[in-house]
């Protein structure tokens, strides 16, 4: 296999773990709130954060790393209309994806402590949720629209 198709192998599967895991984790994270059982929300929010270390934390560094290689490989320069937008929506879903990364810790350690106590989960959690919930959407908006970039190349 040449340098080329392994990098783009890295950068296609990169892609898709950051997309399908954050989809993935939206989609359990905000049922388990919606169920209002404090046992499932503690262990999903747990599994939301392992996730994010395992799969998307990895996949965050790998694209930037892959995508500026294989435009160099590929001769497409760094100021193309395309891969500017591109470079950009990337730094707008980082920046929702930090804030989301911080808030998904606080809650699974606010479900915890519930769990723990035997106590409802505090109003504090369901405002973090409603921010994690919402930041998610820029960002699920933006990778799609990055994967468009990607694969028309328009002229911008």
């Amino acid at each position: 296999m040449d340098d080329y198709i392994l990098l783009k192998y890295v950068h296609i599967i990169s892609s898709t773990l950051l997309f399908g895991t954050g989809l993935g984790t939206a989609f359990h994270g905000w049922m388990a709130n919606r169920s209002g059982n404090l046992s499932a929300a503690a262990v999903v929010n747990r599994n939301v954060v392992w996730a994010d270390w395992i799969f998307t934390t990895p996949a965050v560094i790998a694209q930037p790393v892959t995508g500026v290689w294989l435009a160099h490989i590929t001769g497409y320069p760094m100021d193309s209309g395309w891969l500017l937008a591109a470079i950009l929506l990337y730094l707008l879903v980082g920046a929702c994806w930090l804030p989301v990364v911080w808030l998904q810790i606080r809650m699974r350690r606010m479900a915890e402590a519930a769990l723990a106590a035997d106590t409802d989960l505090p109003p504090l959690y369901h405002r973090y949720a409603a921010w994690w919930f919402a930041l998610g959407w820029p960002a699920f908006i933006g990778v799609l629209a990055i994967f468009y970039l990607m694969i028309a190349k328009p002229e911008l």
